[in-house]
């Protein structure tokens, strides 16, 4: 099955129109974005209505994380920002959504590691466990980010805790540090994926990604869906792509999702080689 990340490619279109175009290019499967705004509940049923409705699965959604950084902190917007989290939860209970993807932090200066920060996404956890969702962890291109990741994923061991792979970070830090591959490491916690492409370590931050499509960048893609097959991943290959400038110009939103669904079909076919 292939899935897109409907919510926001690069076109401004009305959301059922954005949906409706992802469903009519082949995709089975949208993963959602929740936005920044922790009181939308409404948004976020109407978001999930609209992509059954154009006949897409859910396959996940991407929690906020504008304020991440927050729940590694004692402040009164910790424990706001805790809340949040713990509804987005239970949103996804609601509209009967598996998985939950989150950043470990946001920015270029994080806090430190604390034990708060452990006590509070293992609130998060303990919540999705009792609703039956999953949490994945996202890797990021940042070492303080890849580093905090891991350790939570070391620390908190639920079967409702694992990683969310993105291709596109690991592209742009693989090459100087092989030895921060989450993949590697915690493949078998393999919950979701995120797969687009960059022109790789030339990436200077988290902001300067690209989310190309797949083969349209420096990624080598067989040996990425090689890693992603031996760890026995069964989901959706999902593409997190827009079609940001330059790298598109003139091309219509549906001639891109064409290209997009193509280019998903032959990962599909690398990961069950």
């Amino acid at each position: 099955m292939t899935s897109f990340h409907a919510d926001w490619f690069g076109y401004k279109l009305p959301m059922q129109k954005r949906y409706c175009l992802v469903r009519q290019a082949g995709f089975g499967g949208a993963m959602l974005w929740y936005g920044d705004d922790w009181g939308r509940a409404f948004r976020r049923k109407r978001q999930c209505l609209r992509a059954r409705r154009a006949g897409l699965y859910i396959e996940n959604v991407h929690a906020p994380f504008d304020e991440v950084n927050n729940l590694w902190e004692d402040t009164p917007d910790g424990a706001r920002v805790l809340a949040g989290y713990l509804r987005c939860a239970e949103d996804c209970a609601r509209f009967g959504i598996l998985t939950m993807v989150m950043h470990p932090t946001r920015g270029r200066t994080p806090p430190p590691i604390s034990e708060l920060g452990l006590e509070r996404f293992g609130q998060i956890v303990r919540r999705a466990e009792q609703l039956g969702v999953n949490v994945a962890m996202e890797n990021l291109c940042q070492a303080y980010a890849i580093e905090r990741a891991a350790w939570l994923l070391e620390q908190i061991g639920s079967p409702r805790f694992g990683l969310c792979f993105d291709a596109g970070h690991f592209n742009a830090q693989i090459a100087t540090e092989p030895e921060r591959d989450l993949l590697a490491r915690f493949g078998h916690r393999l919950m979701a994926l995120h797969l687009h492409d960059n022109e790789g370590p030339v990436l200077r931050d988290l902001e300067d990604d690209q989310h190309r499509l797949p083969f349209d960048g420096s990624t080598d893609w067989p040996r990425i869906m090689r890693a992603i097959a031996a760890t026995g991943y069964r989901g959706p290959v999902s593409l997190e792509v827009n079609a940001r400038p330059p790298y598109y110009e003139g091309v219509s939103p549906e001639e891109f999702l064409k290209r997009a669904h193509e280019r998903a079909v032959k990962l599909e076919g690398l990961l069950h080689a």
